[in-house]
C-alpha cells in the first residue's frame, strides 16, 4: 500500500514552474497553486495581467490533489437549511454557483484540451436511515421545485440498479460529474502558464507586507511586490494571514483507493458509476477511478494531522467503513492511503472577497472541487474591474471564539457528531 495520493501518483508532473530567484513587480501575486490560484492566475493571465503564482509545495499539493475527485453541483447543506440560514436570495445564488461551477470547468478543459478524464456521471446523496430518506425527499422537493429541475429522488428499489449496497433511497443530482483531480490541476498549471502567468513552486511566502501601497512578499526564494493579492491557501494558511487562520478549520481528511476492480466487482458494488455520499455526519463518499479502482473517502478521524502515521490509522478506520458498506469487497486489496487538511468554516459556508487590503477565497468545506476553479476566476474578474457575480459577497464571517489556528476543539467536535449518529 502506497501512502500517497493516488490523484498525484498517476498523473504528469508539472514542470513549467520558473527557477532562479525571483523578483520584480507584478500586477497580482496569487498565493496558492491549487484549483483557486491557478484559475484565477490563467484568468488574469488572458486578459493581459502579469501575474504570479507563490506555491508552498507543489501545483494541486493541498485539498485540490487530496480529494475524492467529485465534482458535485448543488450545496453540500440542505437547501432548506441554506434558506434560513444565508437568505433564499444567497442560498439560491450559492446553489446556482455550484451548478456553474461544474460547467466552467467543463469549458474550460475542453478549451484548454486538458485530458482528465471529465465525465457527467450524476451524484447521490444516499439514505442511511429511513429517518434520513424523508429529510432528503423534503429537501428534494424545495430544490426541485424552486431552483433544479435536473434532479429526481429514488426508492430503495431503485437504487438497486445503482449501488451494490441497501440504502433507504437517494437524491439524484444529474449535472454532477467526476474527474482525474491530478491530470486536472496540472493541465490548469500548464494553461496559466501557456497564458503567461509565472508559477514559482517551494516558494512558501514568509512575510507579507504593504508598504508604499503595494504589497511586499517574501520567499526563501527571493522577494517580489505586487499591485493586488489573492489568497487562496485555504486550510494550508500561513500564520502571516492570521484574519484568515482564525476564521479557517483545518480538518484532515483521509481517502483510500483500492486495487482495480474486476467486471464482476464493480457490477456488485458500483453498477451506476455514480459519485455517491452517504447521509451519516460522519459519513463517507465514493467513485470509481478512471481504471476501476474504488476510491472511498471520509472523516475518518477529526484530526489537523495528515501524515503517514495519520493517514495509515485513518485508512484502518475507512477500510472498516467500506468492510461495512460493501461487504463483497471485505478482502479487496488496498493500494493507496493518503490525507489532506480541508479547509472548514464554522458554518460550512465558503467565502470569498476583499479585506485587509487582499483578496481570497476559501473555506470550501470539503466541497471545493467543483467551486474553486469558477471562485478564483469570478474573483480574478472582480480584480479586473469585470462585473462582479461573487455569490458570497458581503457575506458575514466571524472569528472562531478561542482559535488562532491549531483547532484544539476537533475531537469535541467528532465526538458530537459521532453521538448524533447514533440517535437521529
Amino acid at each position: 500500500m502506497r501512502f500517497l495520493s493516488y490523484w498525484h501518483d498517476t498523473a504528469p508532473q508539472f514542470s513549467g514552474g520558473a527557477d532562479g530567484l525571483i523578483e520584480g513587480h507584478y500586477d497580482v501575486a496569487v498565493i496558492g497553486g491549487g484549483f483557486t490560484g491557478l484559475a484565477a492566475a490563467r484568468q488574469l493571465a488572458k486578459a493581459g495581467a502579469k501575474v504570479i503564482v507563490l506555491e508552498a509545495e507543489r501545483v494541486g499539493s493541498g485539498a485540490s490533489g487530496r480529494n475524492g475527485g467529485h465534482l458535485n453541483n448543488g450545496l453540500a447543506h440542505s437547501y432548506i437549511a441554506a434558506k434560513s440560514e444565508i437568505g433564499v436570495e444567497r442560498a439560491v445564488a450559492l446553489y446556482k454557483a455550484f451548478d456553474a461551477s461544474v460547467d466552467t470547468i467543463e469549458a474550460l478543459i475542453v478549451e484548454e484540451g486538458i485530458d482528465c478524464n471529465f465525465r457527467r456521471a450524476g451524484k447521490l446523496k444516499l439514505a442511511s436511515k429511513p429517518q434520513h430518506y424523508d429529510a432528503i425527499a423534503r429537501n428534494f422537493e424545495a430544490v426541485h421545485r424552486e431552483v433544479d429541475p435536473d434532479t429526481a429522488l429514488l426508492t430503495a428499489d431503485d437504487l438497486k440498479s445503482e449501488v451494490g449496497s441497501p440504502f433507504h433511497g437517494a437524491m439524484l443530482s444529474k449535472k454532477s460529474a467526476m474527474m482525474h483531480m491530478g491530470r486536472y490541476v496540472v493541465g490548469l498549471a500548464d494553461a496559466a502558464k501557456r497564458h503567461g502567468a509565472t508559477i514559482i513552486e517551494k516558494a512558501v511566502v514568509t512575510e507579507h507586507r504593504q508598504a508604499d501601497g503595494k504589497h511586499v512578499l517574501k520567499t526563501k526564494k527571493g522577494a517580489v511586490t505586487a499591485d493586488q493579492v489573492l489568497i487562496a491557501t485555504g486550510a494550508y494558511t500561513t500564520s502571516n494571514f492570521s484574519y484568515f487562520r482564525r476564521r479557517i478549520i483545518p480538518v484532515g481528511s483521509f481517502i483510500i483507493a483500492t486495487r482495480p476492480l474486476t467486471d464482476t466487482e464493480i457490477a456488485t458494488t458500483m453498477p451506476g458509476n455514480r459519485t455517491c455520499v452517504n447521509s451519516m455526519n460522519i459519513g463517507n463518499y465514493w467513485r470509481l477511478a478512471p481504471d476501476n479502482r474504488l476510491i472511498f473517502g471520509g472523516r475518518a478521524r477529526f484530526s489537523a494531522t495528515s501524515d503517514q502515521r495519520s493517514d495509515e490509522r485513518s485508512g484502518a478506520v475507512l477500510r472498516e467503513s467500506l468492510r461495512r458498506i460493501f461487504p463483497q469487497l471485505a478482502d479487496v486489496e488496498i493500494d493507496y492511503c493518503w490525507g489532506g487538511l480541508v479547509d472548514m468554516t464554522k458554518d460550512r459556508f465558503p467565502r470569498a472577497g476583499y479585506q485587509d487590503g487582499a483578496w481570497y477565497a476559501m473555506g470550501y468545506s470539503g466541497h471545493g472541487a467543483q467551486l474553486s476553479t469558477h471562485l478564483g476566476m469570478t474573483i480574478a474578474d472582480a480584480i479586473l474591474g469585470r462585473p462582479d457575480h461573487n455569490p458570497l459577497k458581503g457575506l458575514e464571517w466571524p472569528a472562531v471564539p478561542g482559535h488562532f489556528g491549531k483547532p484544539w476543539f476537533l475531537p469535541l467536535v467528532g465526538l458530537y457528531y459521532k453521538i448524533l449518529d447514533r440517535i437521529q
